[in-house]
């Protein structure tokens, strides 16, 4: 026979070949095996052989891959800490309760989701009466990321330990009225109960990652201990196929997370059907999570399978099991017997032989319900398993039914997921199938009704006592004290005093700030710089020696700027997070230390410095899930505006992000135009955030990387810098009945608007006023705060109203943003309004081509003027005329 050894090219041809004879010989062996006993054979040879060689320490490549088969054998489970029989009654009244939930809901057309906790419920309570830590013991206790559509099964729970009442559970999906449950995990809403809002699907597996991280972080920081805290995210199959769920895996395996464990609930079904109709998801998540660096265990199959293998002589009911796809399987769990020993057993000898030893009960109670994840002792001996693994997080692949336990007319259907109730009949086989004892009179009003033990119950005792030793309830939220004192004056006064005739860009005005606040003795520490991959491009060089990079290792190189003064050092108590390529990911960094003062009591400041528009309309959704977290700290949208990023062209140029932030009533949106404006806005968002009245918002500020001389601050314009409007610059009337003119500005449009009232000024005898519009988004917060306050028989004006109120002249404002961000003022301007941005793609050119092109440039603004005042009468038409000729538009 050919040596196989050498049939084709591999890296094994570069390396050396000590005794080919030797391996002649062993590549001979292997070819009589599979002559003789067949490849099935051959195969497990060479991976006992693999696995005996990992064993000894011998360095070899791991399989991606192993049998469909649980990873920990039934004779290797540890002894089950805690009394079966008890929690499965608490698991019983739990299952009843989140369906009963969902049920009633479904009178007020307010829906709900049942088969996902049907299929989770042994993967959450094993964890609730074993695992998960609560916040009243020692340390921060654990981080649970609880899948959103399983969010009735949490309501269920917390009902049965006296955290929820019948009322509160009645109101699943109806919150107006004050007293009732989000659909989901919501922080914002149910600030008790909720610390991770994870029905954004993606988006949890992503947070939970870089949650792990960041408890490390504190711990090398010194900051807080967190080596007691255990990340647990709980995830569906088909959540896995949002890119963001996979985005970080190889960050948590580099990094060594082993205080992190995935828990994903295969229960073979999306939204609308299979997730791998003709494949097995849990095989190809296995590889992606091994080839990624992970541990993983692999929870499939109950007890009732172990009678099955121990029968399987051959090998042929494991390769059975590799090859079904999981919509077939999926079939089995709706089909009778008979068709299983046909379609299943019937696919090769060997397997119908061996299912003539089954009984026709025991095949319909493998095929039907007996999975690894319905069965709290397999449940157990995964989750132990993750704790004690080191080195890797582990991600733990239990197989389940969706909505199981629901009856025929739910488990296992394309359409469960959108299934929001059950009959009286359906809830009364499920009673008989839970063994609760609910009696058929408790139905005589056409509801079902919720069940519950009593209060002095043992069941509910059994509950309280575990949670007790255990560190109080879970899931919880407890926010502790945030304020923080404010930073000594001295870092702010320098920024105030402006750049004199030097050229200072605001975004490296804002970096100078934040440099000098972290040298603040009280609270230096506590800022958090995170920067995806373009620090320099920010000018944020600087902080690298200083305040250091973050790396668990530390640095094991010498870095090849070594002898520079900015050199690139890592360290393990480095106090930046610079994460490579990847937004999302300093997002998901940005929203654990914005939360950190509730999850782990240590306030953080954390500041996220992006790169024009990949903020906002890149990780936007995060920005909604930070503002659902109730999370605190500065995102800072660098190089921002349409025409300011030179070069770029069409996806760099960001002329909309203002717009998108102006829709999510936590951000407060800012847009300074001078370095002093940065420096009072930081410092009232510190008041803000972290004083004695802490609101959880968090500031969004766009900075400009176009140097300019920086002013100084004129007097008494700090609060109209932080309303959002102060007047900067009053026109000098070149006559006494000059026509007159109000032009806002923000960010670095007020430089062409400046030019624009000397053009005005000088060419045309027109009197401009300027205008500095820090905050387009604050001024409108506040008008539709006066509105509503009218609607309740208050007067209040605007303050945009009254800043502006008895202005001369119409108003005409100017930004390096779509004409739409300003214009979000203009019916609460009691003047003739009108706007100039940059509506429409970007495009690649200089400043002054692409603000010519948008028609925002000084000559633009004057010629725009002019019109506005000619339209009004003030001004002959003519000269709208000749100033276009005279500025050759």
């Amino acid at each position: 026979m050919t040596d196989p050894v050498a049939k084709l090219p591999s890296e094994l041809d570069q390396l050396p070949d000590r005794d080919p004879e030797e391996t002649a010989e062993w590549a001979a062996s292997l070819d009589a095996v599979t002559k003789a006993a067949g490849p099935h054979r051959a195969a497990y040879l060479m991976r006992r052989s693999l696995q005996h060689a990992e064993g000894a320490g011998i360095a070899l490549p791991k399989l991606l891959e192993s049998d469909y088969v649980n990873t920990i054998p039934t004779s290797a489970e540890p002894a089950f800490d805690g009394d079966l029989e008890m929690e499965s009654k608490i698991t019983a009244w739990n299952r009843w309760n989140a369906a009963a939930m969902v049920t009633r809901g479904a009178r007020y057309g307010v829906g709900g989701h049942i088969a996902t906790f049907a299929s989770a419920a042994w993967l959450y309570e094993t964890g609730f009466n074993h695992f998960f830590r609560g916040k009243e013991g020692d340390g921060s206790g654990d981080q649970l990321y609880i899948q959103g559509h399983a969010s009735p099964g949490i309501y269920a729970r917390a009902f049965l330990d006296g955290r929820l009442s019948e009322q509160q559970l009645d109101n699943f999906r109806q919150e107006s009225g004050g007293d009732g449950l989000p659909s989901y995990p919501h922080p914002r809403r149910l600030p008790w109960l909720w610390e991770f809002p994870t029905v954004s699907m993606g988006l949890g597996p992503l947070s939970a990652i870089y949650q792990a991280r960041f408890n490390r972080y504190l711990t090398n920081r010194k900051i807080k201990d967190t080596s007691n805290s255990h990340v647990w995210a709980f995830l569906g199959d088909g959540e896995m196929d949002e890119p963001e769920s996979t985005a970080a895996l190889a960050l948590a395996a580099r990094e060594q997370l082993d205080n992190l464990t995935f828990v994903i609930n295969c229960n073979l079904q999306r939204l609308d059907g299979p997730v791998r109709a003709n494949f097995r998801v849990v095989q190809e998540l296995e590889g992606a999570f091994r080839g990624a660096g992970w541990n993983v265990v692999k929870t499939l199959w109950g007890n009732a399978w172990d009678e099955l293998f121990q029968l399987d002589t051959t090998g042929a009911l494991i390769r059975r099991l590799r090859e079904v796809p999981d919509a077939q399987f999926q079939t089995y769990a709706t089909r009778d017997v008979a068709y299983i020993r046909e379609h299943f057993f019937g696919a090769e000898p060997a397997l119908v032989e061996l299912a003539k030893l089954l009984s026709d009960a025991k095949i319909a109670e493998c095929f039907y319900s007996s999975r690894g994840g319905h069965e709290a002792r397999k449940v157990y001996a995964a989750y132990r398993a993750a704790l004690e693994h080191k080195g890797a997080p582990t991600v733990i692949l239990a197989q389940t039914v969706k909505g199981y336990t629901l009856g025929k007319g739910f488990e296992s259907k394309n359409a469960n997921h959108q299934m929001k109730k059950l009959s009286i009949d359906e809830f009364k086989g499920m009673r008989e199938l839970l063994g609760l004892p609910i009696p058929d009179s408790a139905f005589e009003d056409g509801l079902v009704p919720y069940g519950h033990p009593g209060a002095d119950s043992p069941e509910v005792r059994y509950l309280q006592e575990r949670r007790a030793a255990l560190g109080g309830p879970a899931p919880a939220r407890r926010v502790h004290a945030v304020a923080l004192p404010q930073p000594e004056e001295r870092a702010f006064k320098a920024l105030y005093k402006g750049s004199g005739k030097q050229e200072m860009a605001t975004t490296m005005a804002f970096v100078r700030l934040v440099k000098d606040l972290m040298r603040d003795k009280e609270t230096g520490r506590r800022w958090v710089p995170i920067v995806p991959d373009e620090a320099r491009t920010f000018g944020m060089e600087s902080l690298f020696p200083s305040a250091g990079i973050y790396s668990p290792l530390g640095q094991t190189y010498e870095p090849v700027d070594r002898d520079q003064l900015m050199y690139y050092k890592e360290a393990k108590d480095g106090q930046i997070l610079n994460e490579g390529i990847t937004e999302a990911g300093a997002m998901a960094d940005f929203i654990a230390a914005a939360s950190s003062y509730a999850t782990h009591g240590e306030t953080m400041i954390p500041f996220y410095i992006f790169y024009s528009m990949f903020g906002w309309q890149r990780t936007g959704d995060q920005m909604w899930q930070l503002a659902d977290q109730l999370g605190k700290g500065f995102i800072v949208g660098a190089t921002a505006g349409r025409t300011t990023l030179t070069g770029e062209g069409l996806q760099h140029a960001d002329g909309h992000s203002h717009l998108i932030a102006s829709t999510n009533p936590a951000s407060l949106n800012y847009d300074p135009a001078f370095a002093y404006e940065i420096a009072v806005i930081v410092k009232d968002g510190l008041r803000r955030m972290y004083g004695p009245e802490a609101e959880d918002v968090f500031y969004y500020l766009t900075v400009y990387n176009e140097p300019k001389q920086q002013p100084a601050m004129p007097e008494g314009v700090e609060e109209g810098i932080v309303k959002g409007l102060y007047r900067f610059k009053e026109g000098t009337p070149a006559a006494a009945d000059a026509p007159r003119i109000q032009l806002l500005g923000s960010g670095t449009a007020i430089h062409w608007v400046l030019a624009a009232q000397e053009l005005l000024a000088a060419d045309w005898g027109i009197t401009a006023d300027v205008w500095s519009a820090t905050s387009w988004g604050e001024l409108r917060r506040d008008a539709l705060e006066s509105d509503e306050a009218l609607l309740r028989g208050e007067e209040r004006v605007p303050y945009v109203t009254q800043a502006l109120s008895g202005a001369p002249g119409p108003v005409l404002a100017v930004s390096d943003w779509m004409r739409a961000v300003p214009d979000q003022i203009s019916q609460w301007v009691e003047q003739d309004w009108s706007s100039l941005g940059t509506d429409g793609f970007g495009l690649s050119d200089t400043r002054e081509g692409a603000r010519r092109h948008f028609g925002v440039d000084p000559q633009s603004v004057a010629v725009a003027a002019l019109a506005q005042l000619a339209r009004r009468g003030e001004i002959p038409a003519s000269k709208v005329k000749e100033a276009r000729e005279k500025y050759g538009m």
